[in-house]
Formats: structure tokens, sequence, C-alpha cells
């Protein structure tokens, strides 16, 4: 989940104009960047060798 901090600071980063898409988009990777070190914090990764052996069975 985003706060209001990282998202002010995401806008604050945008140029003097920019579009709607640009924001939203920059908002959805900041959302994306933050599930991805929350899932990590809980544990919930696989290390190299783990991921290559799940490839195998594709």
């Amino acid at each position: 989940m985003l706060n209001k901090e990282k998202v002010l600071e995401t806008i604050q980063s945008l140029p003097e104009e920019f579009s709607l898409d640009e924001l939203v988009g920059r908002l959805i990777l900041l959302e994306k960047i933050n599930t991805g070190l929350q899932e990590v914090e809980e544990g919930k990764v696989v290390n190299q060798e783990e991921a290559k052996e799940r490839m195998k069975k594709w």
C-alpha cells in the first residue's frame, strides 16, 4: 500500500507539466516496487536455482 509521503515525493519529482498517464504510470511503478519489497520482507521470494527448476517444468 502506498503512503501519502511517497505519493507526494513522486508528484514533486514530476516536471511542471505532465500527463495523467505519466502520473498514473509512476504511481503504478511505485506500488509494484513497494509490493516487491514487502514480499521480500515476508520471505515470499525464490532464489535463482529454484526459479530455474520451476522453469524446467514449463
